[in-house]
């Protein structure tokens, strides 16, 4: 039954019902999803996973099982459905069809083994990374990875069509940063035809143009973060970098989440934690530095090649 409509069976029509019956006969991670009119179907986002638990319950055990699938969509902002015939310009990268931070953390209890599936459906790899712990790949959708076959990561890419479970011991306490590593699947609805404007200055401009369009706004002088991201958006859509933390705003979107290791979590109860309160001492802090000097040249110090009658191009360099 793991085939193509008109291939193995024939396709289901619209209001029709047909059954799946099979025998699992091995344990592991897997996907379930169509292939028919696949452009339209697996764009809208029918897809999800297919888990198979081990009959012998000794057989690798965890704490917590973690599952999600990856997908992405092309969505003008203020729209309400993807463009279902892109193939390869997507600017909203999602977890089970949802992006930070509309992501659930992942609370897990200091010590707990934990096991985390990730499907990938999207038209491109995905390197899904862990910060404060390495981990083991144990599972890909062609089985498990022996013990003697596996190696310490902190991030594993999850080819396209493919499946990978990791295995992590959650032995550092924290709110740690689980996500794709690739910079721009952590921002929603962004443009791709943006100008890079960084360290141009555009007050002058700016108000010329705004006389002949007032809800015009000048962005990206500086980045795009912070107050370079402060501007109205059209409804049903979500800044690039949105959600806040203890800290103040979390610049992240799309395949971002935390997971949360905490210490005296009451057993079976996985609730959202909240923030984590950092022991003295384990949080950057801001200090008073002096002001830059200017670099003198030295008493003796050689001649700036140029001086030498060296490359002119060196010209005013101190050495």
């Amino acid at each position: 039954m793991d085939g193509v409509g008109g291939l193995t069976q024939p396709h289901i029509k619209p209001g029709k019902t047909f059954v799946y019956e099979f025998e699992t006969k091995r344990s592991g991670t897997f996907m379930y999803h169509p292939h028919s009119d696949e452009m339209v179907q697996m764009a809208m986002g029918m897809m999800g996973m297919f888990i198979v638990h081990p009959r012998d319950l000794a057989f690798r055990p965890v704490d917590r099982d973690f599952v999600f699938i990856m997908s992405a969509y092309d969505m003008d902002p203020g729209t309400y459905l993807p463009k279902v015939t892109e193939m390869t310009n997507f600017n909203m990268w999602a977890w089970n069809s949802r992006v930070f931070p509309g992501i659930d953390p992942l609370p897990v209890r200091l010590g707990d083994r934990v096991r985390v599936r990730i499907g990938n459906l999207t038209m491109t790899n995905h390197p899904i990374h862990l910060h404060g712990h390495s981990f083991s790949v144990s599972c890909t959708d062609g089985g498990w990875v022996p013990e003697s076959a596996q190696w310490p990561e902190t991030t594993i890419d999850v080819p396209v069509g493919a499946v990978r479970a990791f295995d992590v011991i959650a032995d550092n306490p924290g709110d740690w940063a689980f996500h794709c590593h690739k910079s721009h699947h952590t921002m929603n609805a962004m443009g791709h035809d943006l100008r890079t404007l960084i360290g141009v200055p555009k007050q002058t401009i700016a108000k010329a143009v705004k006389k002949l369009a007032p809800d015009s706004m000048a962005m990206g002088s500086t980045g795009m973060a912070m107050g370079e991201m402060e501007m109205p958006l059209p409804d049903n859509t979500l800044p690039m970098m949105t959600g806040s933390g203890q800290f103040g705003p979390i610049e992240m979107g799309g395949m971002f989440t935390v997971m949360k290791i905490r210490e005296g979590l009451a057993q079976d109860d996985y609730r959202d934690p909240g923030p984590y309160q950092f022991p003295k001492g384990t949080v950057a802090y801001e200090v008073d530095t002096p002001a830059a000097q200017p670099v003198r040249e030295e008493q003796g110090a050689p001649k700036s090649p140029a001086k030498n009658g060296g490359n002119k191009a060196m010209k005013g360099m101190k050495m």
